[in-house]
């Protein structure tokens, strides 16, 4: 299957998409280790018209939930922890710690933190809602800087917001 790709302009810095045709299957901010290089990008098709409609609402206020197809590959573990990221809700923020009950035990926390640096679809998969327990903005893949600014955006303050133990 091909894969194609696209950016997209965001306050946060040219996004680079990749779909499969039917969904999504990454989403990478500038400086993401995973980026794909950008010299065969190519805007085709409505998924990708449709994500940067969605994207430009969310920078604008006006969205807190995506509604696009993703394909998510990794390993069961990752898939398991992509997952409950989609269910950290718009604004609040979660501990590695508290993601790692949710999906395996307390003590999987450094391995939720490897899963969370491997999420191939940032900001619509939400790993930047995962905070350090000492509530520092620790491990985004595309940069501390753009997941402070993500969690700010979301929040509407400076100092991330916490919610409880995520439901699954």
């Amino acid at each position: 299957m091909t894969t194609e790709y696209t950016t997209i302009p965001s306050p946060i810095g040219e996004l680079v998409a990749a779909s499969n045709g039917r969904e999504l299957t990454g989403l990478y901010t500038p400086g993401h280790r995973a980026r794909p290089p950008a010299d065969s990008f190519a805007r085709r098709g409505a998924l990708f018209d449709e994500l940067e409609r969605q994207l430009a609402l969310y920078f604008a206020c006006k969205l807190t939930a995506f509604d696009v197809p993703l394909a998510l590959y990794g390993t069961a573990f990752q898939r398991r922890v992509w997952s409950a990221l989609c269910r950290i809700p718009y604004g609040a923020t979660v501990t590695y710690g508290e993601l790692a009950r949710e999906v395996a035990n307390a003590s999987a926390a450094r391995a939720v933190g490897a899963a969370n640096a491997k999420n191939p679809i940032s900001i619509i998969v939400p790993c930047h809602r995962v905070i350090a327990s000492d509530g520092d903005l620790r491990g985004y893949a595309g940069g501390i800087k753009r997941k402070q600014w993500l969690v700010q955006h979301e929040t509407h303050s400076s100092f991330p917001v916490r919610v409880p133990v995520l439901d699954s």
